[in-house]
Order: structure tokens, then C-alpha cells, then sequence
């Protein structure tokens, strides 16, 4: 085979052919084989060179594998051409990032959360909100502007993870009568609200958010998730300063 007018770097693994019977799963031997690993693919992609490229993840770190042209081995790295250009990045992003990405999303949307705005704002805000939390506080109040302007909507996943009784004032949040009006009142009073049993349904519910919240990796509330500029899942974690505020809100202060 020619030399290549490339390189490849960052840990690079090369596998063999092992077996007739790993030729005849879904993917290429070196691939399954790496597939048995526990690695997870996403997509195929072109690649120069002759070149099959596989967009891959490992317990959430993104990787890029490489088949080499007689379907004998596979390399796993960063593919860069002769002026240094990561040729890697872009079909990682297209086929792994934004797939985790609308994937995430689609998890806060289906959690259990506390409507905070207009249900019509253009804008809607996840975040993670312990009751016993004061930055939670402090984000709440530092969002009101956006939100009394009907241009956010916030959405609280209320989760029960920094005291023993955060579980069950998240508990009576959500099963209060009026939730956002709940909400108001415990983030703008000194007391907040008192913990108290809720139904089974309730009280999984918060076990389900703090689920998510450890699935996600998350270690802190508030973590608040919101779509940038550019449409791209973005995160903060704890209270913003006021430039990362308004990139959160998307507008300057109302």
C-alpha cells in the first residue's frame, strides 16, 4: 500500500483479524472486536487514504476508529493530514456529539421538572435545583428579569442530594398544589418549604431526577443545560457571572 500523506496519533491500537466468526457480524473483525470491548459506535464516515472511518464512544469519551484498507485492522486516534488538520473532528461532532447531545436533551424533557415563565417564552431553561441549595436561590434570583419578561422559561428538575431531608422538600415541591407558586415561595423566603411525605409516584420521581443527574455526571446545582448561539447543547454549573448569564438567557438583562 501507498505511504499515506497522514498521520495518526493519540494512543494507537491495532487489532487483528481474529476469527471467521467475528468476519461475520455486523461490522468489520477489528471493529466487532472492538465492539466487544465495550466500545459503542455511531456512525461510518468517509476517510481518505482507502480509509473506512467509525465515529465510537467509550463510556462517553468520543473516539474515532480507522479500518484499514485490506479490512484486517483497525486503528483508533486522531487522523491528521499533512498540515496538521484533525480530519476527526468533524465526523466525531456530526455523528457522536450532536447525538448525545439531542439525546441529553431529550432526557431533561422527559424528567420531572417545575415550570418557571411563560409556557410561550421563546427560550426554555433546564436546571438542576436542590431545595437546600443557595446557589439555586441565587440563580433563581438572578433569572428573574428574563422570566418576568415572558422571554424564558425555566424549567426546575428538582432533585434531593445535598441534606437528608433535600428528597423530601423536592418531594413536596413537586406535589404541591400550584408547584411554580411552591417554588417562588421557598427560594424568596428564609424558611423555605418544610419536607413532608408525598405519594410513592412523587417521591420517584425525585429518585428518577437524581438518577439523571448522576447519569449525566453532574457533581454540583445548580447545573442548568441551554442551547447556545450556534443551536449546541451548553452547561453551566453553579451561579452564573453576569456575561455567562446573559449567554444562558440568550438576551442582554430586560
Amino acid at each position: 500500500m501507498r505511504s499515506l500523506p497522514l498521520s495518526l496519533t493519540a494512543g494507537l491500537i491495532t487489532l487483528s483479524l481474529t476469527s471467521a466468526l467475528a468476519a461475520e457480524e455486523h461490522w468489520p473483525a477489528p471493529v466487532q472486536a472492538l465492539v466487544d470491548q465495550g466500545l459503542e459506535i455511531h456512525g461510518e464516515f468517509a476517510a481518505p487514504g482507502g480509509l473506512s472511518g467509525y465515529a465510537a464512544s467509550h463510556r462517553g469519551r468520543e473516539m474515532a476508529v480507522y479500518l484499514t484498507p485490506d479490512g484486517d485492522h483497525a486503528v483508533v486516534g486522531t487522523l491528521l493530514d499533512a498540515e496538521g488538520n484533525d480530519l476527526s473532528a468533524a465526523p466525531l461532532d456530526e455523528h457522536v456529539r450532536r447525538v448525545q447531545e439531542a439525546e441529553v436533551w431529550k432526557q431533561l424533557e422527559e424528567s420531572h421538572w417545575i415550570q418557571d415563565g411563560d409556557p410561550q417564552a421563546g427560550r426554555v431553561i433546564y436546571t438542576f435545583t436542590d431545595p437546600n441549595c443557595p446557589y439555586c436561590a441565587r440563580f433563581h434570583d438572578q433569572s428573574r428579569p428574563w422570566v418576568e419578561a415572558g422571554e424564558v422559561q425555566l424549567r426546575h428538575i428538582m432533585v434531593g442530594i445535598l441534606k437528608s431531608d433535600s428528597p423530601a422538600k423536592a418531594a413536596a415541591l413537586l406535589g404541591a398544589e400550584d408547584p411554580a407558586a411552591a417554588l417562588q415561595a421557598h427560594q424568596e423566603s428564609d424558611s423555605g418549604i418544610a419536607a413532608s411525605a408525598q405519594s410513592r409516584e412523587i417521591e420517584e420521581q425525585v429518585y428518577a431526577n437524581n438518577q439523571l443527574f448522576e447519569g449525566l455526571g453532574l457533581m454540583a446545582t445548580p447545573t442548568t443545560y441551554y442551547r447556545n448561539e450556534a443551536g449546541r447543547l451548553d452547561k453551566v454549573e453553579g451561579a452564573p457571572d453576569e456575561a455567562r448569564l446573559e449567554a444562558m438567557m440568550g438576551s442582554p438583562r430586560p
